[in-house]
């Protein structure tokens, strides 16, 4: 289940080349199912952080094998969207998502 219209990528094979800019982004597991839906001002340095450690401390986005992403002006208002669309698609929010509180109106 993709959540954005970007492609599709492989984890590390070019996560470590995106551009300084905000956006949201999507991490999926091996079966292609979306784990958490985040938020950044910035995707390089966000990113950068989780390849240089390869999400210490976090065993649910360790298990990333795909992502998407997508440059936006407000990432968070987008990033709430996003979980909101899933929830109301699937019943649930992504996994890693599981700290996330909705800002529901």
């Amino acid at each position: 289940m993709e959540l954005l219209d970007e492609k599709m990528r492989v984890w590390t094979d070019s996560s470590q080349y995106v551009k300084s800019n905000p956006g949201v982004y999507v991490l999926y597991n091996r079966k292609r199912d979306p784990i958490f839906i985040g938020e950044t001002d910035s995707l390089a340095v966000k990113f950068a952080k989780y390849t240089d450690t390869e999400f210490e401390g976090d065993e649910c986005k360790q298990k990333t094998s795909f992502y998407q992403r997508v440059f936006v002006e407000n990432p968070k208002e987008m990033q709430l969207q996003l979980i909101e669309d899933f929830k109301s698609q699937t019943g649930n929010i992504p996994v890693c998502n599981a700290e996330i509180k909705l800002e529901t109106p």
